[in-house]
C-alpha cells in the first residue's frame, strides 16, 4: 500500500465556494488542495479578455495603469513586469509578531478559490502554484501589522504574493524558516514571474479577515456548548433550579438561541440527585441569581450573533472579491467589493458577545467562593479556611481575563484611517477586529475551563450528594489530571491543565457521552 493512500482526500477548489468545513480542514489539518478542470477553463477564458485589454492603448485600471491615487499613470508594456514586482515588494510592508500558520493558511485558500472563480484574470499558473504552496505545506511569513480592511488585506497578502515569486521568507512544513526560493526549489515548485493585473489579483482580498472569522466562528460555537456544561456545573454546585429552563417558559420569548441554550442545560442538569435534594416544598431559595437563572438568555443571544456572523461568511465564501474585475460578460470594471465592513462589523459583534459570555461565567465562579452566597460550601472552597485560600485567586485570574475581554469588545470598525493621498479615505480595520477576536477567544476558553475547576471542586463538596450523570462525566475528566478538593497546591498547572481540556473539546465531549450531541 503506497503511503498517499492513508491521506486524506484533498480539497477541490473549484468556481464555486469553499466550504466553511474545508478551510479549517485545510488551515488546520494541513488537507492539500486541488483545483478543478472548470475553475482552469474560467481562468484561461478571463486571462484571454486581460491579455486583450494589455494590448490596447487605451488605460485599464489595473491592467496598464499605476494603483490607488497612482491610478492615473499609464505603464508602458515593457514595464509591466516590473510594476507587478514592484507593487507585491512595496506592499510587503508587514512588522510585528509572525501570524499563525492556520491564519496564514486560511488566507491563502481563500483568495486561491477567489482566483479559481475566473473573475480575477491572473493566469492558470498562478493558481496553481497557490494550491501547490499549499499541498506542500509551505506557509508564507506574514506579520501582525499592515491591514487596513480596505483594498483589502493589502501587506499580509502581499507578503504571500511575495513568496509565490521566490522572494521573502516562508515556514516549510516542518515549521523551519527559509528563503522562499529554496522552500519551493525542494518541493519542486517554480516562482512565478507575475503579468498584467496578476499582482493586483493577489493581494485585493478580504481573505485574512474571512479566514479569521470562520476560524472563529467554528470555535465560538463549540464554546457555547461548553459554556452551557459550566453553567449547568455552577447551577448543580450552587443549589439552583433546573425549573427555570423548562421549554414551555423559554417558549414565552421565541428567541432560538435561548432555547438551545436552555434544552441542552436541562440535558445535563438531568437527573441530577444534587438538584433534586432541594426541590422540595420546604426549599427557602425563592429565585436564583441572574448569572443562573439567565444563562441560557445571555448564551442563548450569542448563538443568534454567531448564527448572524456564519451568514455573513456564507456570503463571503460565495464572493469574488478583486478589483478591477472581469464580469461574466466580458467587461473589467473597478468596484469597491473589497471593503471589508460586512465581515469587520461580525467579527467585532462576535468579540462582544464573547466578553459578556465570559462575564457571567466569572460571576457565577465569584458566588461559589462566598460563604454568604454559596449554601454551605467553605469560604473559597477552601480545605482550611484561613490557612487555605482556596480557588480565590482563581477568580482574580478570571477577573483579570473578562476586564481584558471588556476591552477587546470595544469594536475596531468604527475607526478609519485615511490612506493613499485620501484615494482610500475610508477603511474597515476587519483585519484588527479579527486580530483581537483570536485573543478573545483564548480569552473565554480560560474563563470557562476555571468556572468548569471551581464548579467541579464544588461538586465533590457536595459529596455524598451525587452530581448529574453529565456534569459526572465532566467532573471525571478534570479529575483525570488534577486532583479533588484537599489542601492548597500550586494552582497554575491545574488550570492550565483544565484550559487544555476545555481547548481541545474533551470537557464537551464528556458531558455529551452522556447527553448526545448538544445543541
Amino acid at each position: 500500500m503506497s503511503i498517499d493512500s492513508d491521506r486524506p482526500e484533498p480539497v477541490v477548489v473549484g468556481t464555486g465556494p469553499v466550504s466553511a468545513r474545508d478551510v479549517v480542514r485545510v488551515a488546520r489539518d494541513g488537507i492539500a488542495v486541488v483545483v478543478s478542470d472548470e475553475a482552469i477553463a474560467a481562468v484561461e477564458a478571463s486571462r484571454a479578455r486581460i491579455e486583450a485589454l494589455a494590448a490596447d492603448p487605451k488605460p485599464v485600471y489595473g491592467v496598464s495603469t499605476g494603483f490607488g491615487a497612482l491610478a492615473v499613470r499609464h505603464i508602458p508594456r515593457q514595464s509591466r513586469k516590473q510594476l507587478q514586482r514592484s507593487l507585491i515588494r512595496s506592499h510587503a510592508a508587514g512588522s510585528g509578531a509572525e501570524v499563525e500558520r492556520e491564519v496564514v493558511r486560511a488566507l491563502m485558500l481563500l483568495r486561491l478559490s477567489t482566483l479559481a472563480t475566473g473573475r480575477t484574470g491572473v493566469r492558470p499558473v498562478v493558481v496553481q502554484t497557490y494550491a501547490a504552496l499549499l499541498s506542500a505545506g509551505i506557509t508564507p511569513v506574514v506579520y501582525e501589522y499592515g491591514s487596513l480592511g480596505c483594498s483589502g488585506d493589502l501587506a499580509p497578502l502581499s507578503h504571500v504574493a511575495l513568496a509565490v515569486i521566490g522572494e521573502g521568507e516562508v515556514r516549510d512544513a516542518h515549521g523551519e524558516l527559509r528563503p522562499a526560493v529554496e522552500a519551493m526549489a525542494a518541493a519542486g515548485i517554480a516562482p512565478v514571474e507575475l503579468q498584467e493585473k496578476e499582482g493586483l489579483a493577489l493581494i485585493n482580498g478580504t481573505d485574512g479577515m474571512l479566514g479569521m472569522l470562520v476560524l472563529a466562528c467554528h470555535d465560538l460555537r463549540a464554546l457555547l456548548r461548553l459554556a452551557d456544561v459550566t453553567a449547568s456545573m455552577s447551577v448543580e454546585g450552587l443549589l439552583g433550579t433546573d425549573k427555570v429552563f423548562a421549554a414551555d417558559l423559554q417558549a414565552l420569548r421565541p428567541q432560538p438561541g435561548q432555547a438551545i441554550a436552555a434544552a441542552n442545560m436541562v440535558r445535563v442538569l438531568a437527573d441530577s440527585p444534587i438538584v433534586a435534594s432541594h426541590a422540595t416544598p420546604d426549599c427557602t431559595v425563592v429565585q436564583d441569581a441572574y448569572s443562573l437563572r439567565c444563562a441560557p438568555q445571555v448564551a442563548g443571544a450569542a448563538r443568534d450573533t454567531l448564527d448572524h456572523a456564519e451568514r455573513v461568511a456564507g456570503f463571503e465564501l460565495a464572493s469574488a472579491v478583486d478589483n478591477p474585475v472581469v464580469t461574466l460578460d466580458g467587461r473589467v470594471e473597478s468596484n469597491g467589493n473589497f471593503h471589508g465592513a460586512p465581515v469587520a462589523y461580525v467579527l467585532d459583534f462576535l468579540a462582544i458577545v464573547i466578553a459578556d459570555v465570559a462575564s457571567i461565567s466569572e460571576r457565577r465562579t465569584d458566588r461559589f467562593l462566598d460563604k454568604a452566597r454559596n449554601h454551605g460550601l467553605p469560604p473559597f472552597l477552601a480545605h482550611d479556611p484561613g490557612v487555605d485560600s482556596g480557588h480565590m485567586i482563581a477568580q482574580y485570574t478570571q477577573a483579570a481575563i473578562v476586564s481584558d475581554l471588556k476591552r477587546l469588545a470595544a469594536p475596531a470598525s468604527v475607526d478609519s484611517i485615511p490612506s493613499s493621498a485620501m484615494q482610500e479615505d475610508h477603511v474597515s480595520m476587519g483585519w484588527s477586529a479579527a486580530r483581537k477576536l483570536r485573543r478573545a477567544l483564548d480569552g473565554l476558553t480560560r474563563v470557562l475551563a476555571i468556572e468548569a475547576l471551581t464548579a467541579a471542586r464544588a461538586l465533590d463538596l457536595r459529596a455524598p450528594l451525587a452530581p448529574a450523570p453529565a456534569t459526572a462525566a465532566v467532573l471525571a475528566a478534570l479529575r483525570g489530571q488534577v486532583p479533588g478538593p484537599g489542601p492548597d497546591r500550586h494552582l497554575a498547572p491545574e488550570i492550565e491543565a483544565a484550559v487544555g481540556l476545555a481547548r481541545s473539546g474533551a470537557l464537551l465531549a464528556a458531558a455529551e457521552s452522556v447527553t448526545g450531541p448538544l445543541g
